[in-house]
């Protein structure tokens, strides 16, 4: 759409154009927390809250635990883990985490669609 203003004398001219275009739709699920929203949708892309564990004893026991409650979150949007576009890890020790971590990890994601992943401790 194009607007065409004149300014009170009319000896000056302001165009302005704006979009028609449709703004995004955004569902959020699982707004309990006052926080945060455990899910957003927008445009067909899923964000998850991130998530932690403070029950498992081991690295593998917490990232099982985790990886569980991704699958749930995942669900719930109805979407799942072979739809993955990125993921964020944060171990606490690289040294002492990080092949517990990935042995579990290997075992859970989908092979044939692998996220990027960006890791920090």
């Amino acid at each position: 759409m194009f607007g065409l203003f004149l300014s009170k004398s009319g000896s000056k001219a302001m165009s302005i154009m704006w979009s028609s275009r449709q703004i995004s739709s955004i569902k959020r699920i699982g707004v309990d927390d006052p926080r945060m929203s455990r899910i957003v949708v927008n445009n067909g892309v899923v964000y998850i809250s991130g998530q932690t564990d403070a029950t498992g004893k081991t690295i593998e026991e917490q990232t099982k635990n985790v990886l569980a409650k991704v699958d749930a979150l995942l669900e719930e949007a109805g979407t799942d883990k072979s739809k993955l576009l990125t993921s964020s890890i944060w171990l606490k020790d690289r040294e002492t985490d990080y092949d517990g971590f990935n042995d579990v990890w290997n075992n859970w994601i989908d092979p044939d669609q692998k996220p990027v992943q960006k890791r920090s401790e």
